[in-house]
């Protein structure tokens, strides 16, 4: 009796955190939505005079529908996680969508608290090399705020989410994992990977150590060294996984490396190529041959990563007994 009064209260905590956490997830995207939705009704709430922005309406109103259309699925991920049905997605239906979501998300959750933070303690700094104002100040924290908040919930929610799916197939360490059939491929695709990350991983250690090589113009300087880091945390996150290092490391740490790496990765290079291709009408902004190099070998070495990740669980699963 004793046990089951005092199991009661954990049993309800343990099924309205999900529920809090769907909430906080829907909540946040909402004035994201509406200051997109806005945007493409016409409005120019946030947008000061003189942006660069209004001399792009075209480009900007199919920019807006798209990260619209991307927010929203955030919300269904949201719903999917924490509602019965979502255990009968089928994996690769959720791994995508949640892959490019924490690819999206994981950059600004960690550049935009440092970017404060560093800025606080620079009067008027603003790092940009356009005198033009982009946007109003309160829009960055009200869009970055809220995918933060959004990272924070989903991330949360995926996490329990896999531990109760999937848990079973990251268990044990690293070092210790059986050598798969496919290995061979797999070390040659992971060496791929590393040789390709050269290209992005040289350009931005340039960019962030101060050179303007290859550039349009200033850059963020914090920005390139987050960058920076995800790629080489999608490289040893593929290494380890590839050639089975670590013996004592539980292989849940490079598949997070590899994981959320290679989603920054690929994704915000995928983001900036596709910017690229909208403002190719505009000689003035569009990116130099450096920077659109940088953003496509992104791509490449991404999707190689996420392939060994796929490929593990691929294999852990063929694994287990019928």
């Amino acid at each position: 009796m004793t046990h089951s009064s005092s199991s009661a209260p954990a049993a309800v905590a343990g099924r309205s955190a999900p529920r809090l956490l769907r909430f906080v997830a829907i909540g946040a995207c909402l004035p994201y939505l509406g200051l997109k939705v806005a945007w493409i009704a016409g409005s120019h709430l946030g947008i000061p005079a003189g942006s660069p922005l209004l001399e792009h309406r075209l480009p900007l109103a199919l920019a807006n529908g798209l990260t619209v259309l991307m927010d929203a699925c955030v919300v269904v991920l949201a719903l999917l996680l924490t509602r019965p049905w979502g255990r009968r997605v089928p994996a690769w239906l959720l791994a995508v969508p949640m892959w490019t979501a924490t690819g999206l998300l994981a950059p600004i959750m960690v550049g935009f608290p440092l970017q404060l933070l560093v800025r606080s303690g620079v009067p008027g700094g603003s790092g940009g090399g356009d005198d033009r104002a982009f946007l109003d100040d309160w829009v960055f924290g009200v869009v970055y705020g809220g995918f933060i908040v959004q990272g924070l919930a989903l991330g949360t929610l995926f996490a329990g989410y896999a531990q109760r799916r999937w848990g079973r197939l990251w268990r044990g360490r690293a070092g210790e994992l059986p050598a798969p059939a496919t290995a061979p491929a797999q070390r040659l695709t992971a060496l791929t990977a590393l040789l390709l990350a050269l290209v992005p991983g040289g350009l931005r250690l340039l960019w962030a150590a101060g050179s303007t090589a290859g550039l349009d113009g200033s850059t963020d300087r914090l920005l390139e060294v987050v960058h920076l880091l995800f790629l080489v945390a999608a490289g040893t996150g593929a290494w380890q996984l590839a050639f089975r290092r670590g013996r004592a490391l539980p292989v849940t740490v490079p598949l997070v490396l590899a994981w959320a790496g290679s989603g920054a990765t690929a994704c915000w290079g995928g983001w900036m190529t596709l910017s690229t291709l909208v403002m190719a009408g505009d000689p003035a902004g569009g990116p130099t041959p450096a920077m659109s190099l940088t953003y496509a070998v992104q791509m490449i070495v991404g999707f190689l990563v996420a392939t060994l990740v796929a490929r593990y669980f691929a294999d852990r699963s063929a694994e287990e007994p019928r």
